[in-house]
């Protein structure tokens, strides 16, 4: 009887080629919304970027011998459980922190500082407004503080983000006197930093009691680098903005663990 030479499996790739196309197209479509989509939303492009590159890299395993196919495909499943369950983690850190925590007695605040957010053509975008409607609210009750208004200008920004925040409370009742602009930051990290600038340089009294104001899922991160960068002892209050706007909320979610991720490793 005629024998067939031994050939090892090399796998068809039947089921991988509409893999590797359904990959390939949300790459390019990932490519195209960081390229189109303004500044401010680009980041969120790295989502549908992390999804395509996972179909690519599994559709691949489907032109492997048999036991090398199966191998790498263990292997990109079990980095795909560990990147969600480090994900959920740091969701559940997120929600944690994402609460008002105002000191009383002799550790109550003495300055507020209110952190940027995008400001568009109209005005304030919806989630800074919400943090500063909660800033005005606690501001009736303590008329006397000073107010930290910190973010620089973005590229697809009118003005900075301290201005905008600036005008929008001097236009609800609040003397522009007891305004300090920090208009150099661009992200959580020099937000803290160009604000402890203004307390060292004297612009500022130098008191370790402030009241942080943000939209609660931001706090976390505040909480974080605020300790870091500090020194010395402090008592640092929040309060936890709500973020009325259903998409922006949504989106947050999504993009605040990664940035506390981001963080917690590369902002030092």
């Amino acid at each position: 009887m005629k024998t067939r030479p031994y050939r090892p499996y090399q796998g068809t790739g039947r089921w991988g080629s509409p893999l590797l196309l359904l990959g390939g197209a949300v790459l390019a479509a990932s490519l195209l919304f960081f390229l189109l989509a303004p500044f401010s939303l680009q980041k969120f492009a790295a989502f549908p970027a992390a999804l395509g590159g996972f179909l690519v890299l599994y559709g691949l395993t489907a032109r492997c011998s048999l036991p090398t196919g199966r191998l790498l495909r263990r292997i990109l499943l079990g980095l795909l459980a560990l990147a969600l369950a480090a994900f959920a983690a740091l969701e559940a850190v997120v929600l944690l922190g994402a609460r008002t925590q105002v000191a009383t007695g002799e550790a109550a605040p003495e300055i507020m500082v209110i952190f940027g957010c995008q400001v568009r053509a109209d005005g304030p975008s919806e989630l800074l407004r919400d943090r500063l409607d909660t800033a005005l609210d606690y501001l009736e009750d303590h008329p006397g503080m000073t107010v930290v208004v910190s973010g620089g200008q973005g590229p697809d920004e009118p003005m900075s983000e301290a201005q905008a925040m600036y005008d929008y409370l001097t236009g609800h009742g609040v003397d522009g006197d007891q305004i300090v602009l920090e208009d150099r930051s661009s992200n959580t990290w020099e937000n803290i930093q160009y604000t402890l600038d203004l307390f060292q340089s004297g612009a500022v009294e130098p008191t370790g009691k402030i009241l942080a104001v943000s939209n609660g899922f931001h706090l976390s991160r505040i909480r974080m680098l605020w300790g870091r960068e500090w020194e010395g002892t402090y008592t640092l209050s929040t309060l936890a903005a709500p973020s009325s706007h259903l998409p922006s909320r949504l989106s947050m979610h999504l993009r605040e663990p990664l940035a506390l991720a981001k963080s917690w490793l590369l902002d030092r």
